[in-house]
């Protein structure tokens, strides 16, 4: 895949010899992960800048959807990530377009996992990133692909004001079998080896690297972090744990840090430094050189959504935003998804009400506008930019789904249902956003409709590690419907196989009711014990156990369960009773 540059010549920070010429890709921080906009034989995508993907990526639905070319892999290739591994296949796009550039016959992995999320369809990977110099300047909405001229020897951090401290480390020099940009780092001044991955939400530390540096998940002080999930199936369970360094060799040190742990398999590094780690920092990776440039912006290091540590470089808590001189409108918008990625929403809606001054019309800005509006948690400033956009936009899908979201918090069900119906006749049948209609759905109720858009998203997605929650919700509607009980236990199945150990209570629970409507009260009871020995307060799953366990006789056990999730469900007895399940 070949990428013409167009000449933009940038400053160097020393040597009148050094040019450099850049090509720029705006990018809206979505979470805290870049996407930039793209097109597939001319119909518009988007993609995910992933530096920590050693190939570009698409979804096997955008295969289907765009109607692509596929090929196998050779043989022994696999993709590796934090939930395991899988093997792809290889998608040709005749007419791939990147900014204002066409490549011809591009290929990309086809992995099925989630690169197809959130309505993007895949992503940029090493294969093409490698090629240049890239700046990561996040925080402003934008990645530069750079080629440099006379720069040997030239620190390329041209950003740098008087003054101002930076780090600078060593790389490998990239190769088609190692194309990852890895450097050393040290925890507890125990040396680890990092991969610089926008690409990854959250920045996250192996168990192996953690315990390496005296840090075990059942020490005093170590909290449940949730689950993380990336390539291949699975999910794994994260710690969040105090260490007293997070240190960069010559350069920036962060004391006390708190960082994220969990037991990833990442075969070439001990840490995943993810895109929150890039917002905070402007990162410039010089290949050319085997060496990566980064400075402090502000705010958090590391998203734990708690307080941020202090560094030694900086120490601000949130970051200073720089002038607007000569920002457009995109520029603007731009930069406040990199304020709201740090969770900066005051200057984020500043950016935003500038940009959407400046373009009235443009239902973007006004979109973005609602999101941080609902991520600071006042809905109806939220849901008032929500219903602006679909007024200049009526096709917004992301506005419809928040708005249906703010419409269902907000008790108007009738409204909620409207912009979900709307939605199911706008998105395409492989369409990612079938998912959350789903789950929708199913909140509202509406169970048929659920399953139907299970029934849509499920079969191209078998490497999605959302598959099990999809299973789940798709097993559990046909329960509570009492129909199709046979095909409910299939797919209860694979929800259970899917999900870690340790964290699938619900999908235990799922089909222990799936089993107690089938009259199998043993391996009822049994699913309903492995569900509660994970959560042992969960009502449904007592008062279930305990009617399997009348019908079979053990009257005073189940009398005991039964009164044990009444104390903490009064109405449990009522739910059940309402599906047609007694004593």
């Amino acid at each position: 895949m070949a990428v013409a540059l167009i000449a933009t010549l940038l400053p160097c920070a020393s040597f009148a010899a050094c040019k450099r010429s850049a090509f720029n890709l705006p990018v809206t921080i979505e979470g805290t992960r870049p996407v930039t906009a793209a097109k597939f034989n001319g119909e518009s995508v988007r993609l995910l800048v992933d530096s920590g993907a050693s190939f570009s990526q698409i979804s096997s639905a955008a295969v289907e959807q765009f109607k692509l070319r596929t090929s196998m892999a050779p043989l022994g290739f696999t993709v590796r990530g934090v939930g395991g591994s899988t093997v792809p296949t290889v998608a040709t796009v005749k007419q791939f377009t990147l900014g204002n550039v066409d490549v011809s016959n591009a290929e990309f992995l086809v992995t099925g996992n989630e690169v197809g999320s959130n309505g993007g369809v895949g992503l940029i990977g090493q294969n093409l990133l490698q090629r240049w110099d890239v700046e990561y300047d996040l925080a402003n909405g934008m990645v530069r692909l750079m080629l440099d001229d006379d720069c040997h020897g030239v620190m390329l951090a041209y950003w740098l004001k008087p003054g101002e401290s930076f780090t600078e480390i060593n790389i490998p020099r990239p190769t088609p079998r190692d194309p990852l940009t890895i450097g050393s780092a040290y925890i507890n001044g125990v040396k680890i080896r990092v991969i610089f991955d926008t690409g990854s939400s959250l920045s996250i530390l192996s168990t192996k690297a953690a315990e390496r540096a005296g840090v075990k998940t059942d020490m005093p002080g170590v909290t449940d972090g949730g689950l993380s999930r990336g390539v291949g199936r699975n999910e794994v369970k994260t710690y969040i744990a105090p260490f007293d360094s997070f240190k960069f060799e010559g350069g920036e040190e962060i004391r006390h840090a708190r960082l994220r742990i969990a037991d990833i398999n990442v075969d070439v590094a001990d840490m995943l430094l993810g895109a929150d780690f890039f917002l905070s920092h402007r990162v410039f990776v010089a290949h050319s050189q085997n060496k990566l440039y980064f400075t402090y912006n502000g705010g958090p290091v590391f998203n734990l959504r708690g307080p941020p540590p202090a560094t030694a470089n900086a120490t601000a808590d949130t970051p200073e935003k720089e002038s607007d001189g000569g920002l457009d409108a995109a520029a603007l918008a731009r930069r406040a998804t990199g304020f709201a990625g740090r969770r900066d929403f005051d200057h984020a809606l500043a950016d935003l009400t500038q940009a959407s001054e400046m373009e009235p019309n443009n239902p973007e800005y006004i979109f973005l506008r609602g999101q941080v509006y609902a991520q600071k948690g006042d809905a109806d400033k939220a849901l008032a930019d929500f219903d602006r956009t679909v007024q200049l936009k009526p096709d917004h899908v992301a506005a419809l789904m928040n708005r249906a979201e703010l419409r269902f918090r907000a008790k108007n069900i009738g409204g909620a249902r409207e912009d979900l119906g709307a939605v199911d006749k706008i998105a395409a049948k492989q369409a990612d956003v079938r998912y959350e209609l789903g789950l929708a759905y199913e909140r509202l109720n509406l169970l048929p409709s659920a399953i139907a858009q299970f029934d849509l998203w499920i079969p191209t997605r078998d490497e999605d590690p959302r598959l099990a929650v999809a299973l789940n919700g798709r097993c559990r509607a046909r329960a509570i419907l009492g129909q199709d009980l046979d095909a409910a236990l299939k797919d209860c199945n694979g929800a259970v196989s899917r999900s870690p150990k340790g964290s699938n209570a619900p999908m235990l629970a799922t089909r222990a009711f799936v089993r107690l409507r089938l009259g199998d009260y043993d391996k009822s009871i049994g699913d309903y014990d492995a569900a509660l020995k994970i959560n042992p307060q969960m009502p449904t799953a007592l008062y279930g156990r305990g009617v399997a366990k009348i019908r079979k006789k053990q009257i005073a056990e189940g009398e005991a369960d039964i009164a044990n999730a009444e104390k903490s469900a009064p109405k449990v007895a009522q739910q059940f009773e309402a599906l047609g399940i007694t004593r």
